[in-house]
């Protein structure tokens, strides 16, 4: 039998009942769907997870202090909780470390932001222009506060877009605007431009001072909340890592079993959160796969019941000549193409779906082309494998006892 014939053969087998091979196909067409749905939900989340992470900066380490390594697990104390990192300690990393371009210390704090009737609860960060830098904070309006302003201790605080609306209502210009800190005046100088909300933090609700400020009106005294360094190429992250730890341990006078401060490896996070997301992925492609398994029995039984019904056609076939293998090609085919067509109906209803998902659900959702491929070839090997029990016992009918077959 031609290949052509053989299409014309099947595409007549399942036309004759278009219904049942509807219905059949039902199976495939939603296994493939929530496959590509799931894993387009689950990559989005990855990429998520990616792009919070960089937007904190590139090629970053934050040591935090008070928070002492438990070598060979992943425990740690609470970071931030003491004042051992302090002005010293970030002016000593910025001129021993090499391959650094910038160290940015930072003191932070929350306070009450008082304008008029509104008032507000927001993070207080106390920052040097590295920060900016580091951060890549960019301003909306007005501008940040310039070295001067840091030495001068000047009362001038650059706000986020939330701290904004919440004081002084949507699509006000703040800039000159007089705020109350705690019981301190400062003068808004500045707006930052939403970056979002990164873990449970947002970045969008903080207030910014010069770290001169904060030490002054804040907290006191130079102990700092966090140093953020900037390595200057991901290569040397490792070793600007190990300088660091060995750098503050001397001047702390600690080992590294006492160690009373913590180095978060922006790189190491990223790496761990992509692997965790990878396995969610993974376990949503395989929870939607149990539909394309119920698919493929579906399709077994309904061609197992084909074959049943067309016992007599079979037996007449083989009598006239059709070889077995020509019998079981067409069975096998028409499994195939069951498959192939509910695998492209699914594949559209699954990119449609994560489109849905992305635009109503809030939840954002990739689609790649190796998803794709993955259900294509998945929806085919369905066919193969779920049609070739069919087809065998189809092939195998003796035809005159097929004949017989009432």
């Amino acid at each position: 039998m031609v290949f052509s014939d053989l299409i014309e053969e099947v595409y007549i087998s399942l036309s004759s009942n278009k219904s049942r091979s509807g219905l059949t196909m039902l199976g495939i067409v939603i296994g493939i769907a929530s496959v590509i749905t799931m894993v387009s939900i689950g990559q989005g989340s990855t990429a998520t997870i990616e792009n919070s992470i960089q937007s904190l900066g590139s090629n970053l380490l934050v040591i935090s202090p008070g928070a002492s390594k438990s070598y060979g697990s992943m425990v740690r104390g609470g970071a931030g909780s003491a004042s051992t990192l302090t002005m010293d300690d970030a002016d000593a990393i910025l001129s021993e470390i090499s391959n650094l371009k910038n160290v940015a210390p930072l003191i932070s704090s929350q306070k009450q932001i008082v304008y008029k009737g509104e008032n507000t609860n927001a993070s207080i960060y106390g920052i040097t222009s590295a920060y900016q830098t580091v951060k890549s904070l960019e301003v909306s309006t007005g501008s940040f506060f310039s070295e001067t302003q840091i030495e001068k201790v000047a009362k001038v605080a650059v706000i986020g877009p939330t701290v904004s609306e919440t004081l002084f209502g949507e699509g006000v210009d703040p800039t000159g605007l007089k705020i109350k800190i705690g019981d301190t005046q400062f003068t808004v100088i500045g707006m930052t431009e939403s970056k979002g909300t990164s873990g449970m933090n947002s970045s969008d609700n903080i207030v910014y001072v010069p770290i001169t400020v904060a030490e002054h009106y804040f907290t006191g005294s130079e102990s700092l909340s966090s140093i953020s360094v900037e390595v200057t190429e991901s290569k040397y992250m490792d070793q600007a890592e190990a300088d660091i730890e060995a750098l503050l341990l001397e001047r702390h006078d600690k080992d590294a079993d006492s160690a009373d401060f913590s180095i978060m490896n922006q790189a190491e996070i990223m790496e761990t959160m992509s692997s965790v997301s990878g396995t969610l992925t993974l376990l949503l492609a395989a929870i939607a796969g149990i539909s394309l398994l119920v698919g493929g029995i579906g399709i077994m039984n309904m061609m197992l019941t084909t074959v049943t019904e067309r016992t007599r056609e079979i037996g007449l076939r083989k009598s006239l000549g059709a070889r077995s293998k020509d019998v079981s090609g067409q069975f096998l085919m028409e499994s195939i193409s069951l498959t192939f067509i509910g695998g492209i109906i699914g594949i559209i209803l699954g990119i449609v779906a994560s489109y849905l998902v992305s635009t109503f659900g809030g939840t954002t959702t990739v689609v790649t082309s190796e998803s794709v491929f993955l259900s294509f070839f998945v929806s085919a090997a369905i066919g193969i494998i779920f049609g070739y029990y069919p087809a065998q016992r189809a092939s195998q009918l003796n035809p005159i006892e097929a004949l017989k077959y009432e």
